[in-house]
């Protein structure tokens, strides 16, 4: 059975409605995400970093690759408990705040330890970060010799100009984009209803025009 032409303009009618009930999860979760990532940029605190460097150098007779391995341990020993009781006081800090406030960085093509420190306060920051490099340095001076290679503290951390905290423009950004990837998957996941399979409609043989033949109504019959 066909639809008349009355009834087609109807069935159009309600496209746009089904159309902006199925997607409303997109613009909802990129609103959403576009205000948390405003609100994070605009209170979240000013938080600064500073990163000191120091290096390992094998001494006379000793592989140089074996620089290699000794930074790698002396990268995990920078943030090691013995480490931080040691940097505590040059720090400013207790062991437990100061935990959260640093962390090492090792290359495995590069004998270099990066330490950070990070604080609300930037010359704090460089402070951290220059406090726990020195203590590991004094901590591989005393095994020197057993290991045959010496720890240097190659540059100092500075305080630094610029915070590392996201500013209001990329929080809401990262927030918007967020929030959009979350919309789109919910439309992938969510189930899609109203659009069911429709019986194909299959029109009635024709009817011949008057009676049909004795032989042919046997047939039929």
């Amino acid at each position: 059975m066909t639809e008349s032409p009355e009834q087609q303009p109807a069935a159009h009618g309600r496209r746009p409605k089904s159309a902006l009930r199925h997607w409303w999860p997109l613009p909802a979760c990129i609103l959403l995400g576009t205000a948390s990532g405003f609100s994070y940029g605009l209170l979240a605190p000013t938080e600064y970093a500073a990163t000191s460097y120091a290096v390992v150098a094998a001494d006379k007779g000793i592989d140089p690759s074996a620089a290699l391995g000794y930074a790698q341990s002396y990268g995990r020993l920078a943030t090691s408990e013995a480490t931080l009781v040691y940097a505590r006081g040059a720090a400013g800090e207790p062991v437990r705040e100061l935990r959260t406030h640093v962390r090492s960085e090792t290359s495995p093509d590069s004998p270099m330890i990066a330490i950070t420190g990070t604080s609300e306060n930037r010359r704090r920051a460089a402070d951290i970060a220059n406090a726990v490099t020195e203590a590991v340095v004094v901590s591989s001076g005393h095994v020197a010799k057993d290991t045959g290679v010496k720890l240097l503290k190659f540059s100092h951390a500075v305080p630094s100009a610029e915070p590392v905290s996201p500013s209001v423009p990329l929080g809401t950004a990262v927030g918007g984009s967020a929030g959009g990837l979350i919309g789109g998957l919910i439309l992938l996941v969510r189930p899609r209803q109203g659009h069911r399979g429709v019986p194909a409609q299959v029109p009635a043989p024709a009817q011949a025009d008057g009676p049909l033949p004795a032989d042919e109504r046997e047939l039929v019959r």
